[in-house]
């Protein structure tokens, strides 16, 4: 992966075929992986049909490239898949404020996921607990025994907990946790198969029956954290003060903290820029989604991932925190062309070094979003960059998108009732 800039002017301004020249002239090596990205060869019906079942075609969503991304002193072009408008531009134009102070800070965990076995019909938990403890490291062998090649990278099973539920719909239960790390692997294959490979050990040490044998998706041991500081002088515009900018960004942080209501839309504004690069990568965007919410209500209360706030010299830091189980190696990361070429492009060499990027890009978009609402609301640059579908729906095509887009953004008014009727005058003029 040749050195570059993130930065490329006047990007959004080309035709998508022209975008996609730019993005192959700046990794020649990767051209053949960057094919994909036209979505002409991204994953055929044969491939399609050895990935899940009964496959009748394929789905595809619009890629688009976040630009002027600087995380943890690295440059990146960070691939996104997702219908919604605005997402890409907004995590754009934040990732380039952030430049002037060097960028986002970001840190992942090392790759420790959880596999659970729920044992059932056992009189005596605690006993049960302690006869597991005993046999911990027995227990973790037996577990490594099942990927050699896993554990001879440094990764495997590395520690066992056991918790007791005296008291459930279903009876008393014991619980044992399997702490495995899966190295470069997203680690759901990998721990469920731990965890069916010593059930049988389980029941034998327990005198319990096991039931459940399957990974946790909340990946607390996997947590990635990303930061930023940025001065109030930098939301400034002719319309607003800065400073007051960042005081209803810290405020709309601080509401996000206690109320669930707007704690939902706060991290669903996190998850618009977190999912599309999990999706485009080929990780599972459904387990991110389960871990992050779960993570988000640990403390019994649902609050936001992020948090924003003011500090000496007009300054707002802003930081995220949550589960991140992504990988580089097994499933689709692999097997679909468009994931391969994805990570090419990212030139990540680690899963942490993915997750760190994932986390960045989602904070950024949660700043973008406050700093709207903090503003001239979420709506003026959402809909003028929804024009472009408004135009679309109503039928425009060629230059007539464009005249429309730019008559529906002038006079304020954005629907497709308005397109059909200035596309209709259009028409008969």
């Amino acid at each position: 992966m040749t050195k570059r800039s993130s930065i490329i002017p006047y990007f959004r301004n080309l035709t998508p075929s022209d975008r996609l020249k730019v993005i192959c002239a700046l990794e020649p090596e990767f051209v053949d992986f960057f094919q994909a990205f036209s979505g002409e060869t991204a994953l055929s019906l044969d491939q399609a049909d050895g990935m899940i079942e009964n496959v009748i075609g394929r789905f595809q969503l619009p890629l688009g490239i976040a630009t002027n991304f600087i995380i943890n002193g690295k440059e990146y072009l960070v691939p996104m898949a997702v219908e919604e408008p605005s997402v890409v531009a907004a995590a754009s134009h934040m990732a380039k404020l952030t430049r002037e102070i060097g960028g986002f800070h970001a840190k992942a965990d090392r790759p420790v996921m959880r596999g659970q076995i729920q044992v059932m019909g056992i009189s005596d938990l605690e006993s049960a607990k302690a006869t597991i403890l005993k046999h911990k490291a027995e227990l973790q062998n037996v577990a490594n025994e099942k990927d050699r090649t896993l554990f001879a990278l440094g990764g495997g099973c590395e520690d066992i907990e056991v918790y007791c539920f005296e008291e459930t719909a279903a009876g008393a239960m014991l619980i044992v946790h399997l702490l495995v790390d899966v190295r470069d692997a997203m680690g759901a294959n990998t721990v469920n198969t731990m965890a069916e490979h010593i059930a049988p050990m389980v029941d034998k040490l327990t005198g319990g029956k096991t039931r459940l044998r399957i990974m946790s998706n909340l990946a607390d041991k996997r947590l990635v954290s990303a930061t930023v500081t940025l001065n109030a002088r930098q939301f400034s515009t002719l319309e607003f003060d800065g400073k007051d900018v960042v005081q209803g960004i810290v405020e709309a942080s601080a509401l996000a903290e206690v109320d669930p209501y707007r704690a939902a839309t706060h991290n669903k504004g996190i998850m618009n820029a977190i999912d599309p690069i999990v999706v485009v990568t080929g990780n599972d965007w459904r387990a991110v989604e389960a871990g992050a919410h779960a993570y988000a209500a640990q403390g019994g209360h649902y609050t936001g991932l992020s948090r924003w706030c003011s500090g000496p010299d007009d300054t707002l830091t802003g930081k995220i925190e949550l589960p991140m189980a992504v990988g580089l190696v097994g499933g689709a990361t692999k097997t679909h062309p468009t994931a391969q070429a994805s990570l090419a492009l990212l030139g990540v060499e680690t899963s942490a070094e993915l997750a760190e990027i994932i986390a960045a890009v989602g904070l950024a978009q949660n700043l973008a979003a406050l700093r709207a609402l903090a503003s001239e609301g979420i709506q003026r640059g959402h809909m003028s960059l929804h024009a472009r579908n408004i135009a679309l729906q109503a039928g425009a095509t060629g230059e007539e998108v464009n005249a429309i887009i730019q008559d529906m953004i002038r006079a304020g008014e954005i629907t497709t009732d308005h397109a059909s009727n200035l596309l209709n005058q259009y028409r008969t003029a």
